[in-house]
């Protein structure tokens, strides 16, 4: 009976799910030349290209297409099995817990979860991924353990949890002429904004809120950080509007104020994929990242 290296195949789910050799070797944190070799290896043991070159991508073949569910699933059930086998020994946790949230999670929270996880798990590393794009990808495909921000597209079987309410505000200079005096909407909507978005997009449900009173801000800069927009609003004449709860630090200094109207409440929440619903580490990180949004 012949001999296989299951260690294959978590290389052939890395490479289905990225695409590209290099994007596999950042995944399994090894050189594109070791997981050139790798691919080679899986291409004999399945006597199977797998993945062809098209222009300057990849493609994989139709028995790779065959083979990306079954391998997938094979990966969550052997790390489940692995998993749940024994006691969690926090003290013992060698693991890397990887979370996707926006700049400004990360300022406000990003701080007291780390010191928490460092303390109760010594071992235990956190990584920060950008949140580029609300989908469930990241999460299906096991590239991030949670997904924090607000709701966007999911699918039907991710789990989800919220985290805090937050509500928009007002941030600006203490010497902006608008610190002085009473704001109203009025106010409010003459003066210069920064507003936020990944996206490079000015107009938001503020817009839509000033629109229903009949009036419109001058909206002088993009930006794609809440963190970006305050450090804005320190320098300039210009309002920056920011989430409440996220941003309790980094506007320490600045000068706040609430909406002159009123806005749609703002719910951040953590998503997560089934396959780690059982999970004791996971569980335990999802605990802790509550507790910290609570604090």
């Amino acid at each position: 009976m012949p001999v296989y290296d299951l260690n294959l195949l978590t290389a052939l789910h890395a490479l289905l799910s990225e695409g590209s050799v290099a994007g596999a070797a950042r995944r399994l944190c090894v050189s594109n030349s070791a997981m050139s070799r790798t691919l080679s290896r899986i291409r004999e043991t399945f006597d199977d290209p797998i993945l062809v070159r098209a222009g300057r991508s990849l493609v994989p073949t139709p028995r790779a297409a065959e083979l990306r569910e079954r391998v997938s699933f094979l990966i969550d059930e052997t790390q489940a099995m692995l998993r749940n086998c024994s006691v969690l020994d926090l003290h013992a946790l060698d693991r890397v817990f990887t979370i996707r949230a926006n700049e400004g999670f990360i300022v406000e929270f990003g701080g007291a979860l780390l010191r928490t996880l460092s303390s109760e798990a010594p071992q235990a590393a956190l990584r920060f991924a950008v949140k580029a794009e609300k989908d469930a990808k990241a999460l299906r495909e096991a590239q991030v353990d949670l997904d924090i921000g607000v709701l966007g597209e999911t699918g039907p079987e991710i789990r989800m949890q919220a985290l805090l309410r937050d509500r928009f505000v007002g941030v600006i200079a203490p010497d902006h002429p608008l610190a002085s005096g009473s704001i109203t909407a009025d106010s409010y909507a003459a003066a210069r904004h920064i507003s936020v978005s990944r996206r490079g997009i000015a107009h938001g449900p503020i817009d839509e809120a000033l629109r229903a009173r009949g009036l419109k801000r001058d909206v002088a800069v993009v930006v794609p950080s809440f963190p970006g927009a305050l450090a804005l609003a320190r320098q300039t004449a210009f309002v920056a509007n920011v989430p409440e709860r996220q941003t309790i630090a980094a506007r320490t200094g600045l000068f706040t104020f609430p909406l002159p109207f009123t806005t749609d409440e703002v719910v951040v929440s953590m998503m997560w994929h089934p396959r780690l619903d059982a999970d004791p580490a996971h569980r335990w990180l999802r605990s802790r990242v509550k507790e910290v949004c609570a604090q």
